[in-house]
């Protein structure tokens, strides 16, 4: 007979990946056992089994919640409303809120999916170059050369990711500008260059608004 499933499952399960998130981040996936991960989350190693066949399968479930987020920000933002300059904007604003609040599960992104098996870590890297197909899409909006100039499509839009991607490095929220504010330092020099730092907010000033 097979087992009923707790009316808590999908809750639980989600728990048990923000805690590997946080885990892995911090220690490493190779360094990081299925028993301290056990002791992270307050349970038992065969608790963790009955949600998870493997710990690379608890890594993938947390890349995947990752880039599902990332995907869906960029589909609404990309399908909503207004013109190509304002949706990068957006996309800044909406990337870097997320990489502040989800700053564990970005860190495991970006340093570990070389650990995943071939088959777990091919279906990540499509679903990151989903989001870089929604980003092209508001990028090309602004310049519609880029629709037939294939080559530098690509290129473009991973310049702008690649100026918001590692903010985890050295971004600390609370600092002098506020993650919506740097979002939008980012959209203003990949739009025009380097701008007249003059014409920019003043940080000082927390509910600057867009």
């Amino acid at each position: 007979m097979a087992r009923t499933q707790a009316t808590d499952y999908d809750q639980r399960r989600q728990s048990f990946v923000d805690k590997a998130a946080e885990l892995f981040a911090s220690e490493g996936f190779h360094k990081s056992s299925i028993s301290s991960l056990a002791k992270a989350c307050g349970t038992s190693e065969a608790a963790l089994y009955h949600y998870f066949s493997s710990k690379e399968e608890i890594l993938h479930a947390v890349m995947k919640g990752h880039t599902d987020l990332l995907y869906k920000t960029a589909t609404a933002i990309a399908a909503g409303d207004g013109d190509g300059e304002h949706k990068l904007r957006e996309l800044a604003r909406a990337f870097m809120e997320i990489y502040v609040a989800s700053r564990a599960q970005h860190i495991v992104l970006s340093n570990e999916i070389g650990a995943l098996p071939d088959h777990l870590r091919s279906e990540i890297v499509a679903s990151e170059n989903q989001v870089v197909d929604r980003i092209l899409d508001v990028i090309s909006s602004i310049n519609p050369e880029l629709v037939s100039r294939e080559k530098y499509r690509k290129p473009v839009a991973m310049i702008f990711m690649g100026m918001i991607n590692w903010t985890y490095t050295w971004y600390q929220p609370g600092g002098a500008l506020s993650h919506d504010l740097f979002a939008d330092l980012v959209a203003e020099i990949f739009l025009r260059g380097l701008p007249d730092i003059r014409r920019q907010p003043d940080p000082d000033k927390r509910d600057s608004g867009p």
